[in-house]
């Protein structure tokens, strides 16, 4: 009933955000190569007039990249977005979106100036009325077509050059869907010609960037749809778990009495159909997934290959995990050895940090456990569950920032995977974002999570932090007083005492002041200290 309710008094609200933007996908668009839409507040664009932005040529980053793509000009993501456009609003101050519309993250009000962290919470930790909002939230989402994108169901080539636009729309959930499978696809590389070895968001650096970008903006478009502007999407933490435990009717569905690859009808999610699952078929036609739907959710778990993936991972994992001091390593790609990074994705042992190809462990894990939608990468976004998972992902992500403290020149700035090096654009994100925007803490784009504010080990360090760095800046001044100081007061000790034993003599002996007991002494010594 509360399900009905909410999904009615929120179906008013049309939004979105993702891929393209639906006004810049006409010919004229796609063949001057530019993308920027006027701001609705004073119809320029970009908000300029408003000082919100203004229309500029897009700075591609020449860094050389990894040996792992060996094409150039046969993909439309390669030196992203620049294939589809060359130039779009860059945005001042704390603007942000492809229109200069919206706020930064972390970042608030009318004009961007009030600054809010908001919490993301463990999902067994939401009463009902919470809990059911949440699910309320991700169906209206699956049923509210975009008013802001659309997807593209063609490349560019097949677009003859931009002239003849080809594109879709589809809802808001689904959006995200396609976005996930868009960044991950092979590249098609003519005739019955594919390359596999290419991915924008998985097995090198940017894996942990683009997945905390890809989970905020969908956070925001849900805050944006529903106007409820304190949503977070909750988190599952899956450590030492024996089964799915949030795999139950009551959360993220359980299993179909008849049938355990489908959900229970019971589920919230029994009816949801997904999209862009099926990879082989789009590459033999070498076409774009199209959104149209495939079929429902599929999800069995615990019944995978446990010669691949033996069990889920434990807390002495992930703490084996957070103890690696290198976010990155070697060939920055699956096959690194001792990166927090790949053994965090899954492709290195958490009990040595060596890769493994044969094993899928931590992040991989869980989608292989699931043993289902959720376990082909292209088409894993369609199960609800992937959001809980990678929140959880990106806690251990924050985790290992605030123990490690790296300085944004960690993250790699050249020589990784195609579209994984530091300044490289993020594929499919219009407006723009670079890796090494989001290798900084959670905090600093407008978010925590419940469990890291309830332990952070850190927060001394944090409190005291500014002081140290201040105390570091004028050490030799501080060395300086110190010995001046010490001068004076050695000075000052003998003059005193002068004085005093002046004193004493002309004092009767009855009324001379009497020594402290030692307890006495002791105790105002640490009462002082």
């Amino acid at each position: 009933m509360l399900l009905a309710v909410l999904y009615c008094l929120l179906w008013s609200f049309q939004t979105s955000a993702g891929h393209f933007p639906r006004a810049c996908v006409s010919s004229k668009n796609l063949m001057e190569k530019e993308c920027c839409p006027p701001w609705s507040g004073d119809r320029s664009p970009c908000g300029q007039l408003s000082g919100r932005g203004s229309c500029q040529n897009i700075l591609l980053s020449n860094a050389p990249l990894g040996p792992q793509f060996p094409f150039t000009g046969v993909d439309d993501r390669e030196s992203w977005p620049s294939v589809f456009y060359n130039r779009t609003c860059q945005c001042s101050g704390n603007f942000m979106g492809f229109n200069c519309g919206n706020c930064k993250f972390g970042f608030w009000g009318p004009n961007c100036t009030e600054r809010r962290l908001l919490v993301r919470r463990n999902i067994f930790d939401l009463s009902a009325p919470e809990k059911d909002k949440f699910f309320a939230y991700l169906t209206l989402a699956k049923h509210t077509i975009s008013s802001d994108y659309v997807i593209p169901i063609g490349t560019y080539g097949q677009m003859k050059n931009g002239s003849t636009p080809m594109f879709n729309d589809i809802n808001i959930y689904d959006l995200f869907v396609w976005m996930h499978y868009y960044v991950s696809m092979d590249a098609l590389l003519g005739g019955s010609e594919i390359w596999r070895d290419i991915d924008f968001a998985h097995e090198a650096p940017a894996f942990l960037p683009w997945h905390r970008l890809f989970l905020l903006r969908w956070e925001q478009e849900i805050q944006k749809l529903t106007g409820d502007e304190n949503f977070t999407i909750p988190y599952w933490d899956w450590r030492d778990a024996e089964k799915c435990d949030i795999c139950t009717d009551e959360y993220m569905g359980g299993q179909h009495p008849t049938n355990p690859n489908l959900l229970s009808p019971a589920s919230f999610f029994s009816s949801w159909q997904i999209v862009c699952s099926r990879l082989e078929e789009y590459n033999s036609h070498q076409s774009l997934c199209n959104g149209t739907p495939e079929g429902p959710l599929r999800r069995n778990p615990g019944n995978h290959d446990k010669s691949r993936t033996p069990r889920l991972p434990s807390s002495a994992d992930v703490e084996f995990c957070l103890s690696l001091t290198q976010y990155e390593s070697g060939s920055m790609d699956k096959a690194a050895n001792f990166s927090f990074r790949n053994t965090l994705e899954g492709f290195a042992s958490p009990l040595t940090g060596i890769a493994d190809a044969s094993q899928s462990s931590m992040h991989n894990a869980l989608h292989i456990y699931m043993n289902g939608t959720m376990s082909q990468v292209q088409g894993s976004a369609n199960d609800p569950i992937f959001l809980l998972h990678h929140a959880f992902v990106d806690s251990m992500f924050e985790q290992w920032l605030r123990r490690h403290r790296p300085l944004q020149e960690v993250y790699p700035e050249a020589n990784a995977p195609i579209g994984h090096n530091r300044e490289s654009y993020m594929v499919p994100f219009i407006p723009l974002y670079r890796n090494g925007d989001f290798f900084i803490s959670s905090k600093d784009l407008g978010y925590d999570y419940s469990y890291l504010q309830d332990s952070d080990p850190d927060s001394f360090q944090d409190y005291i932090k500014s002081y140290l760095e201040q105390a570091s800046r004028i050490w030799s001044w501080l060395l300086g007083a110190a010995m001046v100081g010490a001068v004076l007061t050695a000075l000052l000790a003998g003059l005193v005492s002068l004085l005093c034993r002046h004193k004493r003599k002309q004092l009767p002996e009855e009324k001379q002041p009497l020594l402290m007991e030692k307890e006495d002494y002791h105790s105002l010594y640490q009462s002082h200290l």
